[in-house]
């Protein structure tokens, strides 16, 4: 018998075994290479997401553009006069002359003893005002100056009392809670208080201080009748607020009110900054730049944007550009308002030249920057969906990327699992076949023993 039985070395069960691994292996790392893509996808939507949520919230600066175009008010002399305006007020300049400032009924009595009793007895008074009645009981146990003056504030009324220290003794001062000629008021006293009493006409034991009148004034030439000095009424929208009667009867403030768009020129600015980031987003997430190597210092690799090649990507960024390149109303386009788009895709404001053009046909910017507004927020609003969260391009991609991921990794699981097994089954066989070698092996050095002595013989 002849041959020779050899079993397989240690290192090249191992070298075969990496072998069918890398085989089984090699599915799997594709998926593997795809899954990594689809994360990087929605990686790169989740960016363009927090880029257009701020241009969102920029948006809402402009939801009420009317209230931004606000109105601005200067007085050449506020000694006499300023004002503030609605936006409601119409833009002009107002003359303000003959200003003669509206004023408040005062009086007091004679001089009293600060702890003295006033009167013979328990008392009323009564304060006949704007064509009400008003009566004040004072007991007896409190008819000194403070007394009284307590008394009368205490009801609240259209009269109000305090009570002035001089070197003579107290007085009590009456004035009227507000100014103008309806709050004149006359007053009688009754019981141990009749020797109080007060009329225009005939003063009684009172002095008067001030008479109670109306603000009276001319706004370009019309004459004007006011009961307080802040007369609201005269213009609409506007407020002017009397400060001093005028030097002389020809005297007094110009007001001027004009357009102030300092707001909405910030809310624009804001919109513009925020609408260039976004753009800016979408085109680093897509972009394609190809290799460059002009000298080995500036050399640099492609470099791929995750969704290059992506529609729904390059149209979002269109239709945020051509919001703002193709905008116009009124015979006014965004270039005319500062709003430029740049060769490179950015969207760039100029403020001097947005207030200028606002100075000259506010109403025609104010449309077209509603319009834009309008496509904006459009634009936005279906890329986010609802609440950013429901709906929307965005969640429409990224969920879509997400089960694909999820169907990856049930793949992957199942791949890994069938591999594991077949990694089981090669190496039993191997170690099979081993034992296997082995024992023939054994067997066939036995042989060789009674083989090589039966030759021995033969030769003898």
């Amino acid at each position: 018998m002849s041959g020779t039985v050899s079993s397989l070395g240690s290192a090249q069960i191992k070298s075969e075994i990496a072998t069918v691994q890398a085989r089984l292996q090699a599915p799997i790392t594709l998926l593997q290479t795809q899954q990594a893509t689809e994360k990087a996808d929605i990686s790169a939507w989740g960016t363009i997401k927090g880029a257009v949520s701020s241009l969102s919230g920029a948006l809402s600066g402009l939801s009420n553009i009317t209230a931004l175009a606000s109105r601005s008010v200067n007085s050449t002399s506020s000694g006499v006069a300023t004002a503030t305006a609605a936006n409601s007020a119409a833009v002009g300049v107002y003359s303000v002359t003959d200003v003669k400032l509206a004023k408040a009924q005062a009086i007091y009595s004679g001089v009293y003893g600060s702890a003295a009793k006033v009167g013979s007895g328990a008392g009323s008074l009564v304060f006949t005002q704007n064509g009400k009645t008003e009566t004040v009981t004072v007991a007896s146990g409190s008819r000194t100056v403070g007394g009284i003056a307590a008394a009368i504030n205490k009801i609240a009324g259209g009269v109000q009392a305090s009570v002035v220290n001089t070197q003579g003794g107290a007085r009590l001062v009456l004035q009227s809670g507000a100014t103008g000629s309806s709050q004149a008021f006359t007053l009688k006293g009754i019981g141990g208080l009749s020797n109080f009493a007060y009329t225009p006409s005939a003063a009684g034991s009172f002095t008067s201080t001030s008479s109670a009148k109306n603000a009276t004034l001319k706004i370009n030439g019309v004459p004007v009748s006011h009961s307080s000095n802040t007369v609201s009424s005269a213009v609409s929208g506007l407020t002017i607020n009397l400060a001093a009667s005028s030097p002389s009867s020809s005297t007094g403030t110009t007001i001027k009110v004009s357009n102030s768009p300092a707001a909405l020129t910030s809310a624009v600015s804001s919109v513009a900054s925020t609408l260039s980031a976004a753009i800016a987003s979408i085109a680093a997430q897509t972009r394609y730049v190809p290799a460059s190597s002009a000298n080995a210092a500036s050399a640099t690799s492609t470099q791929v944007g995750p969704l290059i090649g992506n529609f729904t990507a390059t149209n979002l960024q269109s239709q945020l550009l051509t919001a703002v390149s193709g905008a116009a109303a009124s015979g006014v386009t965004s270039n005319t308002i500062g709003l430029t788009v740049t060769s490179t895709g950015a969207v760039s404001f100029d403020a001097s030249t947005f207030n200028s053009a606002f100075a000259g046909n506010p109403g025609a910017v104010q449309k077209l920057v509603a319009s834009i507004y309008n496509t904006l927020k459009s634009t936005a609003s279906s890329t986010l969906g609802s609440g950013n969260t429901v709906g929307g391009t965005i969640v429409a991609q990224t969920s879509s990327l997400t089960s694909q991921i999820s169907s990856v990794n049930k793949q992957v699981a199942q791949l890994s699992k069938f591999n594991n097994e077949q990694l089981q089954i090669l190496v039993q066989e191997y170690s099979i076949a081993e034992s296997m070698a082995t024992s023939a092996q054994t067997t066939q050095a036995y042989l060789s023993i009674f083989t090589n002595t039966g030759s021995g013989s033969k030769k003898g």
